[in-house]
């Protein structure tokens, strides 16, 4: 009987987990009020002042995880550079056709070194060639962004 009351207990929680959706909106993650927000062009001026920065960012998906949705990738300059998107403590996804929307996130940005392991690693969720992941040799410096909550539009 225990098993039973954990079984539909989980089920709750992974409902209350997922995601909420409108008919011009989806939600994934933890639910925001939109604040502040500012486009995801303008997370390099804020992390020249500080080392992380809690913010809200708006800009185009223009990457997914093609494995899960389990990260994305949203605009950072005008010379082709992105922001890594992860999603906190991997309690949510995003859909893996999400590319090329619209989408607010909240969280806390950071410029962070990522070592070329997990480079590789994020280079076959993406779909790159052996070849391509290959070339990976050196770590990089990244802007990323941990979000605890994405808006998506539909």
């Amino acid at each position: 009987m225990k098993s039973i009351y954990l079984f539909f207990l989980s089920i709750i929680l992974f409902i209350s987990c997922s995601t909420e959706q409108t008919n011009d909106v989806a939600y994934y993650g933890e639910a925001f009020e939109t604040e502040n927000v500012i486009a995801s062009t303008e997370l390099k001026n804020q992390l020249d002042k500080k080392e992380t920065v809690t913010v809200q960012l708006e800009g185009e998906i223009t990457g997914v995880c093609q494995k899960k949705g389990c990260w994305m990738k949203m605009p950072l300059d005008e010379s082709g550079n992105e922001v890594f998107v992860k999603f906190k403590d991997y309690k949510f996804f995003v859909p893996m056709d999400a590319s090329g929307k619209t989408a607010i996130i909240n969280g806390v940005a950071q410029k962070e070194v990522i070592d070329i392991a997990t480079l590789k690693h994020y280079a076959e969720d993406a779909g790159k060639s052996k070849e391509e992941i290959a070339l990976i040799v050196e770590p990089e410096t990244k802007y990323t962004f941990m979000a605890a909550g994405v808006v998506i539009e539909n």
